[in-house]
């Protein structure tokens, strides 16, 4: 007796590194923008602020789709405790990197699975720790007008040339530091009844 066609799978983000980490599992799915206030409570830290985005944008898509799996993460950058945003542009990035030479940078990487067909939700926080190397600044400038990482939390990119400003990575996984921890996706993928290879 057939089990029937699989959930229909979407990850709830426009984000292209996300979008190409959950391509690598060979699902098909789709993508749909969240809509989500992503503007940090007075005294929520790092850890609660990225666990309920991650939430508030896989909840709130899936209150759309009520009979699929849906993905939803988000990523907070912490140098010293201090919550570090996306740079937006150029000045900004080169002047976050600066702070960051030297130093280590914390990434928590949250991501939800709201199972609407088995009406389960699961959520995970990912921790990985940047040391990043002592830079200067025509390196950094050089870096920034050749990857453009603006858009980027913590103004690299870690899965291109990003790693070369690095001394360090500690991580459980390391496509959390990208934007979704895949090896416990898989897992929460699998329970909500996909075959994951």
């Amino acid at each position: 007796m057939s089990a029937g066609p699989a959930p229909r799978l979407i990850l709830a983000s426009t984000s292209p590194y996300r979008r190409a980490l959950l391509d690598r599992l060979g699902l098909p799915f789709d993508c749909v923008a969240p809509q989500a206030d992503e503007e940090r409570w007075p005294g929520e830290s790092a850890r609660d602020l990225c666990r309920r985005l991650a939430g508030l944008k896989a909840q709130g898509v899936a209150g759309h789709y009520k009979k699929a799996i849906v993905i939803g993460s988000d990523q907070v950058a912490l140098r010293a405790g201090e919550v570090l945003g996306k740079p937006g542009n150029a000045e900004r990035c080169i002047r976050q990197l600066l702070d960051a030479s030297g130093q280590v940078v914390e990434f928590l990487t949250a991501v939800q699975v709201v199972d609407g067909p088995g009406g389960r939700t699961e959520t995970h926080v990912d921790r990985t720790c940047v040391r990043f190397r002592q830079l200067d600044q025509e390196e950094v400038v050089r870096y920034v007008e050749r990857e453009r990482p603006m858009d980027c939390a913590g103004g690299f990119k870690a899965e291109a040339l990003g790693i070369s400003l690095f001394d360090e990575i500690e991580s459980r996984d390391p496509t959390a530091l990208t934007g979704l921890p895949l090896i416990w996706l898989c897992g929460a993928l699998r329970r909500a009844g996909l075959a994951v290879p």
